[in-house]
């Protein structure tokens, strides 16, 4: 079997099928209404919420928080609808913001503000990148009962209604992504976003993607909640990147309607573990921050000593804004656990990810990476095998693992669910 990668500059992969387990991807669709029409419909049946003229009505000023230029969501298409409903119910145009949900990302260049929100919107409206990184845009709220501090862009305070656009797939961090993950990590400072990641470092993958309810999502769920989040607009695409659905609504009830739409698409059943995992990280190829998620999909196919390939392009290389996972490298969670104790590492955020990665690479499978964008010495400083060409990961991973071994491609790895019918090893 020849296998091709979304990237133009990476040559296919060459598997015999005897070795061949699957190649597995999200589900596509016929799709018969337009974009447009799907959604008018979420916003004009709105989930667990009274309509909209009603929740706007007594408000003056709007913020709309958007997810960045890491997701894929008709951003423009939806702003395009929401704009002229807000207009419709009295809210003047120099009394509506955008602020750019960055999480902990870098912010977003005006040639991709433009891109991601379309010329007409940028210039008409104010949009803002989110500030995590300083003190002076934040507010702190307080924490939540379970201890969480709720520290706040400083504009979700400054509004009279707070909504969120975004989209729902699989999240290693909070089970789904959607509905309050607008708020945190959207628009929340590092310390907020490490005590939630920090929880989801403690559970291992199979215990919280694409799990509905988890315990991460229920905390991030109550920062949002305290925070003052009203009303969301979330999408589902489909393994094509078209829009399937959306829902609008109430940040909690939506997303669940949303969510079980999204485990229907996102679903890929193996047969089996596999001994070998190959995954791209399509659509989130930036950087390894990101492509990570390739990683995150393989710890569900993987079997317990088996070997993960990621391909990934990753342009800006390991992480613009969190140069400490290339000085640390990934790290099983007793060693990250420790390094913080010993004061070693500060940023939260970071140690999490750290962990996320560590428990595929360094507990569960061996890793291979195949990036033009992160050299040889990067690749192995954070833990990975390097390999110029999949042809040559796989011939590695067959010498690490046996000739026999079966084969799992994950195609569009950054957001493919897999659901192993029958696992053979521990979880």
């Amino acid at each position: 079997m020849r296998i091709s990668f979304p990237y133009s500059d990476v040559s296919p992969l060459e598997i015999q099928e005897k070795n061949l387990l699957g190649i597995f991807r999200p589900s596509t669709f016929q799709i018969e209404k337009s974009e447009e029409e799907i959604i008018d419909e979420a916003l004009s049946h709105p989930v667990g919420s009274p309509p909209l003229a009603e929740i706007l009505r007594g408000c003056r000023n709007v913020l709309i928080v958007s997810d960045d230029y890491t997701r894929t969501t008709p951003v423009p298409k939806i702003l395009l609808r929401l704009l002229k409903e807000l207009k419709t119910h009295g809210i003047r145009q120099e009394n509506i913001k955008i602020l750019i949900a960055l999480g902990t990302h870098r912010p977003m260049s005006e040639e991709e503000i433009v891109k991601k929100f379309g010329r007409e919107i940028s210039e008409q409206y104010p949009i803002i990148n989110h500030s995590w990184w300083d003190p002076s845009q934040l507010l702190h709220l307080g924490q939540t009962e379970k201890g969480t501090p709720i520290i706040i862009n400083r504009l979700s305070q400054e509004t009279d209604l707070m909504m969120g656009i975004g989209q729902i797939v699989p999240h290693r961090v909070t089970g789904f992504s959607g509905g309050g993950n607008i708020v945190q990590p959207g628009i929340c400072g590092e310390e907020t976003t490490g005590k939630t990641h920090w929880l989801s470092a403690q559970f291992r993958g199979r215990e919280i993607l694409g799990k509905i309810e988890n315990p991460v999502k229920e905390e991030v769920e109550r920062v949002s909640e305290k925070a003052g989040l009203k009303w969301i607009i979330n999408t589902i695409q489909d393994g094509a990147g078209r829009l399937v659905v959306a829902v609008a609504g109430d940040p909690i009830l939506a997303y669940r309607k949303g969510a079980a739409r999204s485990l229907q698409v996102y679903r890929a059943e193996l047969p089996r573990d596999a001994d070998i995992v190959v995954a791209d990280s399509h659509p989130y190829d930036s950087e390894l921050w990101l492509a990570s998620k390739g990683i995150y999909a393989s710890e569900l196919a993987v079997k317990q000593g088996g070997v993960v390939i990621l391909v990934s392009p990753c342009p800006e290389g390991v992480s613009p804004s969190h140069p400490e996972v290339l000085e640390l490298g990934y790290q099983t969670f007793e060693d990250a656990d420790r390094m913080i104790r010993q004061g070693k590492i500060k940023t939260i955020t970071a140690a999490a990810h750290l962990v996320h990665v560590g428990r595929v690479i360094k507990e569960r499978a061996r890793g291979i990476f195949v990036s033009r964008g992160i050299s040889k010495e990067e690749k192995e400083r954070l833990g990975f095998i390097h390999a110029e060409t999949p042809q040559e990961a796989l011939e590695m991973a067959f010498s690490l693992s046996g000739r026999d071994s079966k084969v799992a491609v994950l195609q569009r790895g950054g957001e493919i669910l897999p659901v192993v019918r029958q696992s053979c090893t521990q979880p």
